[in-house]
């Protein structure tokens, strides 16, 4: 009897779980194209950002390459061209804050001058780290028209660190992430320029 109970029961949460597994993967089947449909909305308007229209008559997320960077991670480099010839690109860069990785776009002209910079996600305190982010304020926007020699590399640190780098009040770990971050991937930029703006 008891071993019929069991197997009673065994098997109704078996069907149970099985109802909710095939429900998951049904969910999952009919969403799946609009959450992509969205990620490459949301990347087309980090990309409108910081590849100025008027550099491209092309379609930078077609003419993505991409390429190896530090410890043989894969860089997605998305080029805007015009004329047949790359004139900026873009891709994504990281940076440690005080609460977690930062995850941003930068835009960079052929010539190495920064095109611009956008926060794309991060967990930074809220009135504090989040001045990175272009609608909380205009710290971010000081990056375009700079380059990895404007101002010298030694500079490229905040200014408590002996840079030219303004930081936050109570939030200086934020600004320095992202400060890195971008050298770091200027400095990426500049490892692999010929790779980048080469067209076939």
């Amino acid at each position: 009897m008891k071993k019929d109970n069991a197997m009673k029961h065994g098997l109704i949460l078996g069907a149970f779980c099985l109802g909710f597994g095939l429900l998951i993967a049904l969910t999952d089947m009919v969403t799946a194209k609009e959450i992509a449909a969205r990620a490459m909305e949301d990347k087309i308007n980090s990309l409108s950002q910081v590849l100025p229209a008027e550099l491209q008559d092309n379609n930078p997320i077609k003419d993505a390459i991409t390429l190896k960077g530090e410890h043989d991670m894969e860089t997605t480099v998305y080029r805007a061209m015009k004329d047949g010839k790359v004139t900026g690109l873009a891709y994504e860069i990281r940076g440690s804050g005080y609460a977690g990785e930062i995850k941003l776009m930068m835009g960079i002209a052929a010539d190495g001058k920064l095109l611009g910079v956008r926060v794309l996600a991060h967990k930074e305190t809220p009135g504090l780290g989040d001045k990175i982010e272009v609608k909380k304020g205009d710290w971010i926007l000081r990056f375009t028209g700079l380059s990895l020699g404007n101002p010298p590399i030694e500079k490229w640190k905040v200014k408590k660190d002996g840079g030219q780098f303004d930081q936050f009040a109570g939030a200086t770990i934020t600004p320095r992430g992202v400060v890195k971050a971008i050298r770091e991937g200027m400095e990426f930029f500049a490892a692999n320029q010929a790779k980048m703006t080469e067209v076939n």
